[in-house]
C-alpha cells in the first residue's frame, strides 16, 4: 500500500482551490496567515465593516490548521501554581480562565455558524506512563470535571494495559480540523474578505499612520496588520520569529479496521494523551474506522517514512493487537511553542499578533484570532489576559531551534527512567 504523505483529513476535504487575484493597493487590515488565527481575525474585521486582505505564502490552510489531530483542550499549559508564582494570583486565575473560555467560544461559533465538522465534547483520557505520574494525576481528580481511573478500570477507557491508570478530563473535545477550516474559510469569503494564496510577505515598513506590507507580488498599504503565522513564522516578522519555537508534530493513520477492534481500543470514543514529556496523542477517526496516532517522531525533524515507522512502533507498544496493521498516511505540521509555555496576543505599534499555542491551538487559535480582530475594530471585548505577560525570547535566538534535538533527547531519557 502506497504511503500518503498528505493529511488524512485532505482525503475528504481537499484544500480550497483559490486563484491568486490582484493585490489591492490598500486595505483597512492585512492578515498574514490563513489558518484558524488569521481567518477568525479576518472574519471579525470584515463583519465590522472594514476591508480585509488575507495573505498566505502557500495554499490556503495548508499549515497546521489542517494538519493537527483535531483534539480540543483548554490550551493553557502552565498550572495555576506556576502562573501564580510568576504573575500573581489575580492574573494567574484570569489566564487559566481563558482556557475554558476558548473552548466555549469554539463550540458556540461552530453551532451558531452551522459548521459541519464532527465537533463533539467527548472528554480525554490521559494515561499515566509511570506509577509516580498516576499518583500526581490522582491528586488532580475532583470527581466532577476530572475523573480518576485506576489501573483496574483502565480497560473501560482504553484497550491497552500499558498505563498505570489515568484520568478523564471531561471538558475536552474533538473535531475534523479539515472540515472545520473549510467551514471557517467559507464564512470568511462570504464576508467579502480578499484571500490571496501564494503571496508571501517579505517585509513590513511601519510609518506614523500606516504600514506598508511588502510581498513577492507588490506592496499593500494598511492601517492594521494581524500576524497569525504561529509555527510558520518567517523572517518577514523577525520580532515574532524570535519568540516562537517551531516544532514538527507527526501523525499517522492506519488502514480501516473492523468495528469490534475500534470498540475495544476506544470504548468511549474519547481523545487520548499521556503523561510523558514527549507526549503521544491519539484517537479514532470521526467515522471510527482508523486509528490516528501522533507525537514527536524523532529528536530532530524526520521524513514521512521514518516518522511512520517510529510512530507505528509506539502505537503497537500501546496496542499489541495492531502489530499487523498497515499505515496509509504519514504527515506532519509545525506547531509553535514559547519559552514560557503560554500563548501570547498583543501588538507592537500597528502590528498585532496571536501565536505560540504550544501544541494545543485549535480552540485557542480560534479564540485569540477572534480577539485580535476585535482589537483592530477598537472593541473592548478584544481584551484578553494573554496580552499582559511579556512575550519572552532568549539571547541569540533568531527562530532556528538548534537546541531542540538535544532537549527532546533529554526529555526522552527522563521519560524512559520514569522521572
Amino acid at each position: 500500500m502506497e504511503l500518503k504523505t498528505t493529511p488524512y483529513w485532505w482525503d475528504t476535504t481537499p484544500l480550497a482551490q483559490i486563484q491568486r487575484g490582484d493585490l489591492p493597493a490598500r486595505a483597512d487590515a492585512v492578515v498574514i496567515g490563513s489558518g484558524y488565527t488569521g481567518l477568525h481575525a479576518a472574519l471579525q474585521i470584515a463583519r465590522g465593516g472594514r476591508s480585509v486582505v488575507v495573505l498566505e505564502k502557500g495554499r490556503i490552510g495548508e499549515g497546521c490548521s489542517t494538519r493537527n489531530g483535531g483534539q480540543l483542550s483548554y490550551s493553557i499549559k502552565p498550572s495555576l501554581r506556576e502562573l501564580t508564582a510568576k504573575h500573581g494570583a489575580e492574573l494567574a486565575a484570569a489566564i487559566r480562565a481563558e482556557g475554558p473560555a476558548s473552548l466555549a467560544f469554539l463550540g458556540e461559533f461552530i453551532k451558531t455558524e452551522s459548521i459541519d465538522c464532527d465537533y463533539r465534547l467527548c472528554g480525554r483520557f490521559d494515561g499515566a506512563a509511570t506509577a509516580r505520574a498516576w499518583v500526581e494525576m490522582n491528586h488532580e481528580a475532583d470527581g466532577e470535571s476530572i475523573i480518576s481511573v485506576p489501573k483496574a478500570r483502565q480497560r473501560e477507557e482504553i484497550g491497552s494495559d500499558w498505563y498505570h491508570g489515568g484520568i478523564v478530563q471531561k471538558n475536552y473535545g474533538a473535531l475534523d480540523p479539515g472540515r472545520y477550516h473549510a467551514g471557517l474559510l467559507a464564512k470568511v469569503l462570504e464576508a467579502g474578505v480578499t484571500v490571496l494564496p501564494n503571496c508571501s510577505v517579505t517585509a513590513m515598513d511601519e510609518g506614523i499612520n500606516d504600514v506598508v506590507v511588502r510581498t513577492e507580488h507588490g506592496d499593500i498599504t494598511t492601517k492594521n496588520v494581524v500576524v497569525g503565522t504561529n509555527g510558520y513564522t518567517q523572517e518577514a516578522t523577525p520580532w515574532h520569529r524570535e519568540r516562537v519555537i517551531p516544532i514538527g508534530s507527526y501523525i499517522i493513520a492506519t488502514e480501516e479496521l473492523p468495528a469490534d477492534v475500534m470498540d475495544r481500543l476506544f470504548p468511549k470514543n474519547r481523545m487520548h494523551c499521556d503523561s510523558r514529556r514527549v507526549i503521544y496523542y491519539y484517537r479514532a477517526s470521526p467515522d471510527r474506522k482508523r486509528v490516528l496516532f501522533g507525537g514527536r517522531a524523532a529528536a530532530g525533524e524526520a521524513g514521512a517514512k521514518v516518522a511512520a515507522e517510529r510512530l507505528r512502533a509506539e502505537m503497537v507498544r500501546l496496542f499489541p493487537e495492531l502489530e499487523s496493521v498497515r499505515i496509509t498516511h504519514s504527515w506532519m505540521g509545525f506547531v509553535a511553542f514559547t519559552f514560557d509555555k503560554l500563548a501570547h496576543a498583543g501588538a507592537r505599534g500597528r502590528i498585532r499578533h496571536a501565536m505560540g499555542y504550544c501544541g494545543s491551538g485549535v480552540g485557542m487559535a480560534s479564540y485569540l484570532g477572534m480577539k485580535a480582530g476585535l482589537k483592530v475594530l477598537g472593541d473592548p471585548a478584544g481584551e484578553t489576559p494573554l496580552m499582559t505577560p511579556n512575550f519572552p525570547t532568549r539571547p541569540f535566538y533568531k527562530g532556528d531551534p538548534w537546541f531542540l534535538p538535544a532537549a527532546v533527547a533529554g526529555y526522552r531519557m527522563l521519560d524512559r527512567i520514569g522521572l
